[in-house]
């Protein structure tokens, strides 16, 4: 038999060795969606869906959706910069930032009025996106390119329109450029893994077959109940405690105690805490929720960068915007040259800056309250994740009208809950829930 399965594999490896390879591809070809070698330069030929929505849409007549999700593909998959080895795909969504926010502040700076009805509709129509992707379950590199575009512009308007007329000194430039690159490298930290788990099967060489096809039936118990007994008497207790709660991390007998439930789509065994996340398509160790700013979940190896990275942009933002006012707006307290500058308008200059501190104070303020919500779940030992669950099965405790919801399953007191959220990370292995923030 082995002699003649090597016997039928020779020609199995011959005809791959017989396949001819792909020419190389120059900086400004790639291969499209539909497999085929495409140029750069020929990106707006052969458009029928676009040609056909410019056509209905010259005559008056409705486009269908799926024209329109048809037109998205055919500019998402041509949007391309030519690089080494082939052109690279540019994310579509990346885009409108870059193009939208200067054109916006600059014409919010041309007079009060249009000020206040662009700086109204910019966060409405990104609480729209927001909506519209969330509802999808899309990841869209719209948000982070937005905050990293925003820093970017406040920082060049600041060089170009503040630093200039004379009243900000070195020290001061030097510590909002240091601000500036440590928000950078805090996010660059954020950005890594939140702490996602990976198969079993594929990565523990330790677990046997058997257990392994326990693990696997795990998944179908939902629609065919459970199939037997299995070899493995922990394991097969753990499947059928998570049969009777189905997704309760904790038993009511006793809160401290940790139960792993099965995630049938990434074929594991998740501990107390970890959830999957729909966006990114993988369970994360101690989900708190997915945020759109950093394109990432923040779980429990990234936890602490992302509250490091809040506090140092409110920190900055906050040092930046009275840089600002006290050079645009003379012998006048922040908080009232906020509201009240006069003259500020007479010159776009200053009208310019004074709309950036606006822009700025929006995003800071939306900022803030993020930031506080942490604070409070950090002090109750509760992740986002936890909280909404709660609020959806009416098992957590309101208080301050819901701004504070305790679920009372992992808090141990305030200074204990801020000790563990300091040691996230630092235990490679599963722990108790009790050591788990």
């Amino acid at each position: 038999m082995c002699l003649q399965d090597k016997g039928r594999m020779k020609p199995v490896k011959k005809s791959k060795a017989e396949e001819p390879e792909l020419e190389p591809l120059c900086c400004c070809e790639y291969i499209d969606r539909n497999g085929e070698k495409n140029h750069v330069a020929a990106c707006l030929c052969d458009c029928q869906d676009l040609d056909e929505g410019c056509d209905r849409w010259i005559t008056c007549k409705s486009v269908q959706p799926e024209t329109c999700e048809r037109i998205m593909d055919t500019i998402s998959d041509r949007l391309r910069i030519p690089w080494l080895r082939g052109a690279k795909k540019v994310n579509i969504s990346i885009v409108p930032p870059l193009i939208l926010l200067p054109v916006f502040l600059r014409v919010a700076s041309w007079h009060f009025l249009l000020g206040v009805v662009v700086l109204t509709s910019l966060p409405v129509l990104a609480l729209w996106y927001y909506y519209l992707t969330h509802r999808r379950k899309e990841q869209t590199l719209f948000f982070l390119s937005l905050g990293l575009f925003s820093l970017g512009y406040m920082y060049y308007v600041f060089l170009q329109e503040v630093v200039p007329k004379g009243h900000v000194g070195p020290t001061q430039l030097a510590l909002l450029t240091c601000g500036l690159f440590l928000i950078l490298l805090a996010l660059y930290r954020a950005k890594k893994n939140p702490g996602y788990l990976r198969n079993p099967a594929s990565n523990d060489k330790s677990l046997g077959s058997s257990q392994i096809e326990c693990l696997n039936s795990k998944g179908q118990e939902k629609s065919k109940g459970f199939l037997g007994a299995d070899t493995s008497g922990s394991l097969n207790n753990r499947t059928l405690k998570d049969d009777l709660k189905g997704s309760s991390r904790v038993s009511a007998g006793s809160p401290t105690k940790v139960k792993e439930d099965w995630c049938a789509k990434c074929q594991l065994v998740r501990p107390a805490r970890a959830w999957h996340c729909r966006i990114c398509g993988i369970c994360v160790r101690r989900m708190d929720h997915h945020c759109v700013w950093i394109n990432s979940c923040v779980g429990e190896s990234n936890h602490q960068a992302f509250i490091l990275a809040l506090s140092i942009f409110l920190l900055t933002s906050v040092y930046g915007i009275t840089l600002t006012l006290d050079t645009i707006c003379r012998d006048r307290s922040v908080f009232t040259a906020l509201f009240y500058c006069p003259g500020v308008y007479a010159n776009y200059s200053s009208a310019l800056c004074f709309t950036c501190v606006w822009y700025s104070v929006i995003i800071t303020a939306g900022m803030a309250y993020i930031f506080l919500i942490q604070l409070i779940n950090i002090s109750y030992n509760v992740t986002e994740r936890e909280v909404q669950q709660a609020l959806r099965q009416k098992t957590g405790r309101r208080l301050l009208c819901g701004l504070i919801v305790d679920t009372g399953q992992y808090n141990r007191g305030f200074l204990r809950n801020w000790h563990q959220f300091s040691t996230l990370g630092t235990h490679p292995f599963h722990h108790p829930a009790e050591d788990i923030v």
